[in-house]
């Protein structure tokens, strides 16, 4: 078995489970200033309140399998993303720390200012992941030191933040229909309204950043030459993206959900074959970028922590599924809520 290979795929479940749990998390954030009410805002953050800190260990887990599986295109990558993931870091501990201080007060200022950071701090943070995906997939300058020969300007560039901005609304309309699920009433109606901007938006986009991902990046598609079968995600994630509008136009808001989740995971699935077998791409020297082999731990390290997933993995899932069982259902408000 090529114990390399296997990581890769490994980080790709992690960063798919975290996108697809954290997504809807980071969506309710994006979302949350659309609400006038102190009441509908409660149940916007009650709604997420049991789950999302859960949801922040796939990201912790993920930095974790990728510093020790592959420490040379960890190390590479916060030389180049190092004040990206300062900010990232502090809309993340944002977004923890405006739940847990805006009921602290009864003060319409005080909770206005926390309401404001969660929102921006949501945004912040979903923008950020989204750029380093597309600065990813346009390469970085990487010399022969495998560090990074640049600053934070270069990696502002127009298709980076396209695709920022592109996970930013996916996330929104991710995060519509999962509010749709947790919500009753007039508030559950005006969210149905918002599922369907979202969409919009977010199809607008994904047509934009497909369109320009083929004719300026070409590359993205040359393993579709050595696996043709990932074609078969392609369409599935065609149909998925298709299908969703008919869930919600259906009245099947958790059918839609779930068509959304595998929407995500197909994206990841497809971000991960435009750059296999490389980590990091080198816009100096293709010889220079990172790829599973010449930035990975010794064979012994990654066959050691292949034995620590298989005999961990099961109780991440189980707690994650018992969670989620467990705060199922419409969001009800009481003493201790958010």
């Amino acid at each position: 078995m090529d114990v390399n290979l296997l990581w890769f795929a490994l980080l790709g479940v992690l960063l798919t489970g975290y996108a697809i749990l954290d997504g809807f998390d980071l969506g309710v954030g994006i979302l949350h200033l659309a609400v006038r009410k102190d009441k509908d805002r409660r149940v916007f953050m009650n709604s997420i309140g049991p789950l999302w800190d859960g949801n922040e260990v796939w990201l912790v887990t993920f930095g974790g399998a990728l510093f020790a599986a592959f420490p040379e295109c960890y190390g590479t990558t916060f030389s180049a993303f190092y004040t990206p993931f300062m900010i990232l870091l502090f809309a993340l501990i944002g977004r923890a720390i405006s739940m847990e201080f805006r009921s602290k007060l009864q003060s319409p200022f005080w909770r206005g200012y926390w309401d404001f950071s969660f929102f921006i701090s949501s945004f912040v943070a979903t923008l950020l992941f989204g750029v380093a995906v597309g600065n990813a997939i346009l390469g970085l300058p990487i010399g022969a030191d495998r560090e990074f020969h640049g600053t934070m300007l270069d990696l502002l560039r127009p298709y980076a933040l396209l695709v920022g901005v592109f996970v930013v609304s996916m996330f929104a309309m991710h995060g519509s229909i999962y509010l749709y699920l947790k919500t009753e009433g007039e508030l559950q109606e005006r969210i149905h309204r918002w599922i369907w901007r979202t969409f919009f938006v977010f199809l607008a986009l994904f047509i934009l950043t497909t369109a320009v991902t083929l004719v300026y990046i070409p590359r993205a598609t040359d393993n579709f030459q050595h696996y043709p079968w990932a074609w078969i995600v392609v369409i599935l994630n065609v149909l998925a993206i298709a299908n969703i509008p008919r869930a919600i136009y259906h009245g099947r808001p958790l059918y839609a959900f779930i068509t959304s989740c595998c929407t995500i995971a197909a994206f990841n699935f497809l971000f991960g074959i435009a750059l296999f077998p490389n980590l990091l791409v080198s816009t100096i020297d293709p010889a220079y970028s990172l790829d599973v082999y010449n930035a990975a731990s010794s064979q012994k390290t990654l066959w050691i922590m292949t034995l620590i997933a298989a005999l961990g993995m099961p109780f991440v899932l189980a707690y994650t599924a018992v969670i989620y069982w467990t705060f199922r259902g419409k969001v009800q408000l009481g003493k201790f809520s958010y």
